[in-house]
Protein backbone atom coordinates (compact mmCIF):
# COMPACT_ATOMS: atom_id res chain seq x y z
CA UNK A 1 0.00 0.00 0.00
CA UNK A 2 2.90 2.69 0.86
CA UNK A 3 5.12 2.10 -2.60
CA UNK A 4 1.54 2.76 -4.83
CA UNK A 5 1.50 5.72 -2.67
CA UNK A 6 4.65 6.67 -2.94
CA UNK A 7 4.36 5.88 -7.04
CA UNK A 8 1.61 7.89 -6.95
CA UNK A 9 3.39 11.04 -5.83
CA UNK A 10 6.23 10.30 -7.48
CA UNK A 11 4.84 10.05 -10.61
CA UNK A 12 2.50 13.55 -10.12
CA UNK A 13 5.68 15.12 -8.84
CA UNK A 14 7.63 14.46 -12.53
CA UNK A 15 4.04 15.61 -14.49
CA UNK A 16 4.25 18.85 -12.49
CA UNK A 17 8.00 19.48 -13.68
CA UNK A 18 7.61 18.29 -16.79
CA UNK A 19 4.85 21.23 -17.18
CA UNK A 20 6.64 23.82 -15.59
CA UNK A 21 9.76 22.96 -17.62
CA UNK A 22 7.58 23.10 -21.23
CA UNK A 23 6.04 26.28 -20.57
CA UNK A 24 8.61 28.56 -20.77
CA UNK A 25 10.09 26.97 -24.08
CA UNK A 26 6.98 27.66 -25.76
CA UNK A 27 7.05 31.16 -24.93
CA UNK A 28 10.34 31.39 -26.07
CA UNK A 29 9.54 29.59 -29.47
CA UNK A 30 8.67 33.32 -31.01
CA UNK A 31 11.44 34.91 -32.22
CA UNK A 32 12.11 38.60 -32.26
CA UNK A 33 13.78 38.27 -35.50
CA UNK A 34 10.91 39.66 -37.66
CA UNK A 35 12.17 39.56 -41.40
CA UNK A 36 12.20 43.58 -42.59
CA UNK A 37 9.91 44.69 -45.34
CA UNK A 38 10.12 47.59 -47.40
CA UNK A 39 8.60 49.10 -50.88
CA UNK A 40 11.93 48.82 -53.02
CA UNK A 41 12.78 47.12 -56.13
CA UNK A 42 14.51 44.55 -55.52
CA UNK A 43 17.72 45.92 -57.80
CA UNK A 44 17.79 48.82 -55.24
CA UNK A 45 17.69 46.25 -52.58
CA UNK A 46 20.45 44.51 -54.06
CA UNK A 47 22.68 47.60 -54.87
CA UNK A 48 22.36 49.02 -51.55
CA UNK A 49 23.23 45.64 -49.77
CA UNK A 50 26.30 45.33 -52.20
CA UNK A 51 27.47 49.01 -50.95
CA UNK A 52 26.74 47.81 -47.40
CA UNK A 53 28.55 44.66 -47.63
CA UNK A 54 32.16 46.15 -49.43
CA UNK A 55 31.45 49.28 -47.08
CA UNK A 56 31.97 47.21 -44.28
CA UNK A 57 35.19 44.64 -45.18
CA UNK A 58 32.84 41.88 -46.90
CA UNK A 59 33.87 40.87 -50.42
CA UNK A 60 30.79 40.22 -52.42
CA UNK A 61 31.83 37.11 -54.59
CA UNK A 62 28.37 36.60 -56.36
CA UNK A 63 24.35 37.70 -56.51
CA UNK A 64 22.46 34.62 -57.79
CA UNK A 65 18.57 35.50 -59.41
CA UNK A 66 16.48 32.04 -58.44
CA UNK A 67 13.45 33.26 -59.86
CA UNK A 68 11.99 36.09 -57.73
CA UNK A 69 14.90 35.42 -54.76
CA UNK A 70 18.11 36.98 -55.24
CA UNK A 71 21.20 35.58 -52.82
CA UNK A 72 23.89 37.71 -52.34
CA UNK A 73 27.07 35.25 -51.28
CA UNK A 74 29.94 36.96 -49.59
CA UNK A 75 32.96 37.02 -47.73
CA UNK A 76 33.64 38.22 -44.37
CA UNK A 77 37.22 39.31 -45.07
CA UNK A 78 40.48 39.10 -42.94
CA UNK A 79 39.89 42.26 -41.09
CA UNK A 80 43.52 42.77 -41.54
CA UNK A 81 44.86 39.91 -39.76
CA UNK A 82 45.71 37.85 -42.34
CA UNK A 83 43.81 35.13 -41.47
CA UNK A 84 41.83 33.94 -44.65
CA UNK A 85 38.69 35.47 -45.70
CA UNK A 86 36.46 33.62 -43.76
CA UNK A 87 33.37 31.26 -44.32
CA UNK A 88 30.94 32.09 -47.10
CA UNK A 89 27.76 33.41 -46.27
CA UNK A 90 24.85 34.56 -47.86
CA UNK A 91 21.65 37.23 -47.82
CA UNK A 92 18.35 36.54 -49.56
CA UNK A 93 16.31 39.30 -50.73
CA UNK A 94 13.38 37.71 -51.57
CA UNK A 95 10.08 39.56 -53.68
CA UNK A 96 6.72 39.06 -51.71
CA UNK A 97 3.77 41.05 -53.22
CA UNK A 98 5.71 44.46 -53.88
CA UNK A 99 7.63 44.46 -51.21
CA UNK A 100 11.40 43.35 -50.66
CA UNK A 101 12.02 40.90 -47.88
CA UNK A 102 15.46 40.08 -46.22
CA UNK A 103 16.08 36.75 -44.94
CA UNK A 104 19.20 35.25 -43.12
CA UNK A 105 21.06 38.84 -43.11
CA UNK A 106 22.89 39.31 -39.86
CA UNK A 107 21.59 42.54 -37.66
CA UNK A 108 24.59 44.48 -38.06
CA UNK A 109 24.37 44.40 -41.43
CA UNK A 110 20.66 45.71 -41.59
CA UNK A 111 20.87 48.06 -39.35
CA UNK A 112 22.93 50.16 -42.22
CA UNK A 113 20.50 48.61 -44.77
CA UNK A 114 17.29 49.63 -43.32
CA UNK A 115 18.86 53.46 -42.90
CA UNK A 116 19.59 53.51 -46.74
CA UNK A 117 16.26 51.96 -48.24
CA UNK A 118 14.44 54.38 -45.73
CA UNK A 119 16.00 57.76 -47.06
Amino acid sequence: MRTARQLMYSSLAIVTLVSLTAAPAQAQGKSSKKPKHYSVSSDKAVTVSRTVLTEQGYHVVRVEKVGATQVIYFYRGNNGRGKGKGPLQHMVIRKVHDRVLFEEAEPSLMVDIDVRLKL
